[in-house]
């Protein structure tokens, strides 16, 4: 890629970064449960298990939490979710481009530093009277 290249592709990031919407961290898991009741059908048939039940589970300032997710607040938790799993991945993208634009700023220098090393007329004089003593 080139730095306009690059340059373009991280706009582009930006630009949907804005668009992204409330975001929230965590992990959604579907649980089913087995009551406290013995004489429920949730003891003899795995399948009659009590749910689903949703989870969910996320890491804050070192701390665990996880909370019930009403059935009424799914879609609207797992769109956030995806939100923040999109942030994430666009930001890491973001970093690998400018992580790449530094090397290539970094090799445009030393092209033409390489290309100023040639002998100027001055020294190639010198070396030549050098050689005939």
């Amino acid at each position: 890629m080139t730095e306009r290249d690059i340059d373009q592709r991280i706009a582009a990031i930006k630009r949907e970064l804005c668009a992204l919407g409330p975001l929230r961290r965590g992990s959604l898991t579907r649980q089913f449960n087995i009551c406290g009741n013995p004489s429920c059908r949730c003891k003899t048939a795995p399948s009659q298990r009590h749910g689903p039940y949703y989870q969910l589970s996320y890491t804050h300032n070192g701390k665990s939490t996880s909370q019930f997710v009403r059935q009424p607040d799914l879609a609207e938790i797992q769109e956030q979710v995806r939100n923040y799993k999109r942030l994430r991945a666009l930001v890491d993208e973001w970093v690998g481009l400018g992580t790449e634009r530094a090397q290539l700023q970094r090799a445009v220098p030393q092209t033409i530093s390489t290309a100023s090393r040639t002998p100027s007329r001055r020294s190639l004089g010198n070396r030549q009277r050098r050689a005939q003593k």
